[in-house]
């Protein structure tokens, strides 16, 4: 199989969809998602904070 044989095939994988699913699952909320992301980022800010104690 060669290389632009297999990157056609790849984009017509991924223009499908993956099988006609739309990608989200419906018991996942964009906000709690991003707001639980945000949450964790935060999180690792204050933890490198409180570890870089020589500024």
């Amino acid at each position: 199989m060669s290389f632009p044989s297999t990157a056609s095939q790849l984009v017509t994988v991924a223009a499908e969809g993956g099988e006609g699913h739309g990608g989200n699952h419906e018991s996942l909320s964009p906000y709690v998602t991003g707001i639980g992301a945000f949450v964790i980022l935060m999180l690792l800010l204050w933890i490198t904070t409180r570890f870089n104690r020589d500024r």
